[in-house]
């Protein structure tokens, strides 16, 4: 957080000052009027100048991408980090010699960072932002192996006639096999259990 105090002949021109001195805009600041000042007797005489406090709070996608460094480089896996942005969705996108140390076992350490990425970006953010945590493309890769994976188990599923239960997967990726089975019309998925141990339950219908 950054913060100054500046002064100017009025109130505004005060601000400007220090939007100038922050390179920031006025949407972004906190402004609190320390004195509004005065003009004084003919301009000159008894006029005092107007003061103000103005705070910057800090960007939230700075800080998520300086959080998921700062965790990186902890790990002896230092990564850059690339941002796309489209509205109120946010994707960090990491690459690095040491990636696979990110990812994890089936994207568990990944998961784990997304978590306290959402976690950190919206403690700053004025609006609640939806989080996406990738490296390398390993989330598309991923969807591509869940939606092979959840077919085979539909087909097995009617093939036997008997409900197959998946491994425990969390949330984002339960929902990748429920909407790639919606076009299945004699299965039905469910999930059961508690996290994280809830995984997917595929059982034909009649």
């Amino acid at each position: 957080m950054k913060q100054i105090t500046a002064t100017g002949q009025s109130v505004e021109e005060a601000v400007e000052s220090a939007l100038a001195t922050l390179n920031t805009t006025r949407d972004r600041v906190e402004i609190e009027i320390v004195d509004e000042g005065k003009k004084g007797f003919f301009g000159l005489f008894g006029s005092r100048q107007a003061v103000v406090k103005v705070t910057l709070p800090p960007d939230a996608i700075e800080e998520a991408v300086k959080f998921l460094k700062d965790v990186s480089d902890k790990m002896a896996a230092p990564v850059q980090v690339d941002v796309i942005r489209e509205g109120k969705n946010v994707i960090f996108q990491l690459s690095g010699e040491k990636i696979a140390l990110l990812i994890g076992k089936r994207g568990q350490t990944l998961n784990s960072l997304q978590y306290l990425t959402q976690l950190v970006t919206n403690r700053y953010s004025r609006q609640y932002l939806n989080i996406t945590v990738d490296a390398e493309d390993y989330r598309r890769r991923r969807n591509d192996t869940l939606i092979q994976l959840a077919e085979r188990m539909a087909n097995k599923a009617m093939r036997t006639g008997k409900e197959v239960s998946m491994e425990p997967m969390p949330p984002y990726e339960r929902k990748v096999i429920h909407t790639a089975l919606m076009n299945y019309p004699k299965i039905k998925t469910t999930s059961n259990g508690t996290e994280p141990h809830r995984h997917l339950v595929i059982t034909p219908t009649k």
